[in-house]
This record gives C-alpha cells, sequence and structure tokens, in this order.
C-alpha cells in the first residue's frame, strides 16, 4: 500500500525546509507514550521520564488527542511552520490560528461521530480549547525540549543544509530518493510506500508547496499529512540523529589521544553531533577561542568539516575523524 502526493511544477517551486520546535514536542511526546518508538532516543526518553516522575505534566486536554486507538491524529497540533524562524512562540500561535471548521473537520477524520471528551469539548468551543492546548505544549516544550533544544536545532540545521545541497547539485529527484528508504519520485508524484495504510491514499493536498520537515526526536517513518488546514507537511528523521545523545558519552581511543591529544580527541568525539563552537565552548567549560583554535586544526587536517546554517557555523567530526576516534 502507499501514500502519492501529485506535485505539479508550480508545487515543486514553492516547496521548502522548516525546522519546528512544536514538532519536536508532538513527537516526543508521542515517543513518551510509546507510538513508533524509535531506538536512537532512548538516553533521551529516559531522561524525560525520570524528569515527569519528579515533577508530572499535567496535560490531558493535548493528549487525549495525541495519544488514542486510532491510527492518527488531530493535523492541526503541528501546523506548517509560516516562516523561516524556528520558533514554538511562532508555532503555538499557528496552531491557536485554526479556524473552528479546521478543528472540526480534522476531529471528524480523526475520530468519526465517538468523540473523547477532550473532542467533545474543542470541537464545542475550539478557541478556548486551542488556547488550552497551546499552553499544554508548551509547558511540554520547555519542560522536555528547550533543555536539549540548541544541541536538537544543530542536528536538523546540519541536515537543511545537506538536503540543501542536494537539491543544489541533482535537483528534485536527488533530493527525494535520499530522503527516506520507504519514498521514492516518479513521474511528479512522491510515492511514499509501507504497510502502514489499509489501502492506496492520495494526500488531499494543502495550499501552495510542500513543507519538508526533519525530526529528531520522531519515529523511523516517514510522516505526510494526508490532509491539511495548511501547507502539507512531510516529517522525516533527521540525518545524524544517532549521535545527537551519544556524542560525548564515549572516552575516544588511546590510539586517538596519542596521535592529537585528550582535548582534541574529545571534541571530535564531541562533535559525533554538529554543534557550534559556543556550544562546545559552554560544554566543556573554556573559552570559544580556545575552542575555535582546535578547530581550526582539526579541520585543516580533514578531521572536522564546518558548513554554515543561517547565521551559525556549525562543525560536525568527518568519516576521516570518526575512524580515528574508533580505532584502538
Amino acid at each position: 500500500m502507499a501514500l502519492t502526493v501529485d506535485v505539479g511544477v508550480a508545487q515543486l517551486a514553492a516547496t521548502r525546509f522548516a525546522i519546528s520546535p512544536l514538532s519536536e514536542t508532538v513527537a516526543g511526546l508521542q515517543q513518551l507514550a510509546g507510538q513508533d518508538r524509535n531506538t536512537v532516543n532512548l538516553r533521551w526518553l529516559r531522561w524525560a521520564a525520570d524528569e515527569l516522575i519528579r515533577e508530572p505534566l499535567e496535560i490531558d486536554f493535548t493528549k487525549a488527542l495525541l495519544v488514542s486507538d486510532r491510527p492518527n491524529w488531530p493535523e492541526f497540533l503541528v501546523p506548517a511552520p509560516t516562516g523561516p524562524e524556528a520558533s514554538i512562540d511562532h508555532d503555538v500561535a499557528a496552531l491557536q490560528s485554526t479556524t473552528a471548521k479546521q478543528v472540526r473537520s480534522s476531529l471528524r477524520r480523526v475520530f468519526g461521530d465517538s468523540l473523547p471528551d477532550a473532542a467533545v469539548a474543542l470541537a464545542a468551543r475550539p478557541e478556548v480549547g486551542l488556547q488550552a492546548i497551546g499552553a499544554e505544549l508548551r509547558m511540554s516544550y520547555d519542560r522536555l525540549i528547550a533543555p536539549h533544544w540548541p544541541r536538537i536545532r544543530a542536528v536538523l540545521d546540519a541536515d537543511v543544509a545537506y538536503r540543501a545541497r542536494q537539491l543544489a547539485l541533482g535537483g528534485s529527484e536527488t533530493l527525494f530518493s535520499d530522503l527516506h528508504p520507504d519514498l521514492r519520485w516518479q513521474d511528479g508524484q512522491l510515492i511514499l510506500e509501507g504497510s502502514r495504510w489499509r489501502s492506496d491514499y492520495t494526500v488531499n493536498r494543502g495550499p501552495g508547496g510542500l513543507v519538508l520537515m526533519p525530526v529528531a526526536l520522531g519515529s523511523p517513518y516517514m510522516l505526510i499529512k494526508k490532509n491539511t488546514s495548511t501547507q502539507t507537511t512531510i516529517r522525516y528523521p533527521a540525518r545524524g540523529v544517532g549521535a545527537l545523545w551519544s556524542a560525548g558519552t564515549r572516552t575516544p581511543s588511546g590510539a586517538a589521544v596519542r596521535l592529537i591529544g585528550r582535548v582534541r580527541a574529545e571534541l571530535l568525539e564531541e562533535l559525533r553531533s554538529p554543534a557550534t563552537p559556543t556550544d562546545i565552548a559552554l560544554a566543556f567549560g573554556v573559552t570559544a577561542s580556545a575552542v575555535s583554535q582546535h578547530l581550526r586544526v582539526l579541520r585543516e587536517n580533514g578531521l572536522v568539516a564546518r558548513e554554515r546554517s543561517g547565521r551559525s557555523v556549525l562543525y560536525l567530526t568527518t568519516e576521516l575523524g570518526e575512524a580515528l576516534i574508533s580505532t584502538e
């Protein structure tokens, strides 16, 4: 079975990338609820579970909509970001601007006529309900995502920079062919294959181009909205997520320490997940200028690479660097 998205020339030209703190928040809550758990997130899941034992989150309204026995959940909980700035405030504002008609239509698509109590209350007073949901999701972000957001954001920025190079060098076909193993591009269509759907389905694409959204805390699957009140979003696992929670947790090999010194070997280990010099300086408790000197030497020797993402410069250990710190 497959989902198909028809993409015309105009939609393809308007397709863009976006990063969403709200998307990460929703994905994290679903992971905590056991939905399509991704093993690469286990370290974060353990941390978040301990955090919630210490002080539980009161998000009953949102949880009833997000975690149920239905295969889908209301699409307005993760609207397409309206601009390039990744901001939880902007995301929540976009969610709360969903019209009453859109809210009720989405609830019917997910729950049919058997609405849970939270959905009944939301359908009756959408504006009030959206304010409550926005507040719950903002609280969830502050507790569970914000402490890790700089590192998560660096991984997402690095993914977008990589995809942008693919698009520039090989066009849309190259971009989409590498986005996820289940996705392929064929004759003006995106086709997402898998056994998660009961029948073939053509996506009711939203206005404008597609919005491609890398996700760090999400499931291993690609998620495409079947229906939407905003632009159609395609959420996919970001590159480098496997190193997001493991970076800096292993001891560099003795060979690497002897060859380049302990500080630089530890930098290579830390940069398995992309980060800025400022991030690294904070993690190591040293000055940014000291970190920059080490990074310059490592880059000159092909052990780290750098790329610009917006106003930030991200550094990442290269394959050569990873081979060095893994050599016994």
